[in-house]
């Protein structure tokens, strides 16, 4: 199961020379850790190993037979690669264990890897016929199935309107309401059927699979996915080195609003309009690399289908990582009960 051929030929990675060439700077001298928080079948992390032959990679992946492929597809790194079980917002606890606190460069592809979609026996993919699971760990956590047939009518409108972008979450809500108390729901195509009846017929001939935004919403709620990559992504930069670099790819608007955002806070400074000096402790901390998200160009999206949602954004750290004096300074200048500073 875990041959280097299986995870090269499951696993296209997106964007891959891109992402090397702006993590590739940060990792050129002997030692530099690069931290792969969402490893997969490891793709980039075995690019990064190729060109950047100083660094080692550190790889982290929820799902224990995406590290089992990986770490046979990296095997004749040796010593360079390490696969880790953990959460990617577990990467500065990752970091402190096994890099002495400090990255180099940092990666994060947050999209559902082949290995999930291509499993049907997962329950990522509405083509198939298959259990509702689509945790990416199955060693813990709660099923597709489990939210589907205990979550209250607003509950579930609510994850499939806001991590779905689907338009009729209450429609849906409502049939999903009605048939669990037929039967609880256990499989896919059951749940497919359902979709297929409440979403409006002429929606379903301009705007692609009816099950595409209910199975998004879902995997994203059962992973918890928008609040662990809320934590991570303050957790990735704040343990980057001086002249570190981090890149994220997105597949879904939030993710990357979440990342434009956490971006651009490190990007901007917090100095006090009208002080005569930069504040050391609030300025910038980040330098952004891209202008914007990047996208793959038409070939890539033509060779492989799943990076069309696909958005880059990287960044580099300008200043050694010090929160706490950045508090003590912002609580310094910020006036209170209308005192001015």
């Amino acid at each position: 199961m875990s041959s280097a051929g299986d995870a090269a030929q499951r696993h296209v990675p997106v964007l891959r020379e891109r992402i090397v060439d702006l993590l590739e700077p940060a990792l050129q001298t002997p030692g530099a850790v690069c931290v792969d928080g969402t490893l997969g079948m490891g793709g980039h992390a075995e690019a990064i190993l190729e060109r950047c032959p100083a660094a080692r990679v550190i790889g982290i992946d929820r799902d224990e037979e995406a590290l089992a492929l990986a770490r046979g597809r990296l095997a004749r790194f040796g010593d360079r690669f390490l696969g880790v079980h953990a959460v990617y917002d577990e990467v500065a606890d990752v970091v402190a264990e096994r890099a002495g606190g400090v990255a180099h460069g940092i990666l994060f592809d947050l999209g559902v890897s082949s290995l999930q979609l291509d499993e049907p026996e997962r329950g990522f993919a509405y083509r198939h016929d298959a259990p509702l699971d689509m945790r990416m760990d199955q060693s813990t956590g709660i099923t597709a199935a489990e939210v589907l047939n205990t979550y209250s009518h607003g509950d579930l409108a609510r994850i499939l309107k806001t991590y779905g972008e689907e338009r009729f979450a209450g429609r849906i809500a409502s049939a999903v309401l009605r048939e669990r108390e037929k039967e609880p729901f256990t499989t896919s195509a059951r749940l497919v059927d359902v979709l297929r009846t409440a979403v409006p017929a002429a929606s379903q001939r301009s705007g692609g699979h009816p099950a595409k935004r209910t199975f998004q919403a879902l995997r994203i709620e059962v992973n918890a996915e928008l609040a662990v990559w809320e934590r991570a992504v303050v957790s990735a930069i704040d343990v980057l080195a001086p002249g570190g670099r981090i890149a994220v790819l997105s597949y879904h608007s939030l993710e990357d609003r979440i990342t434009k955002q956490a971006f651009a806070r490190g990007a901007h400074s917090r100095t006090p309009a009208g002080m005569p000096v930069e504040v050391p402790e609030l300025a910038a901390y980040l330098r952004l690399l891209t202008r914007g998200a990047e996208v793959p160009d038409e070939q890539e999206q033509h060779d492989n289908p799943r990076s069309a949602s696909a958005r880059l954004r990287a960044a580099e750290r300008l200043t050694p990582s010090n929160d706490a004096a950045r508090m003590r300074a912002t609580e310094r200048l910020t006036p209170s009960n209308g005192a001015t500073a």
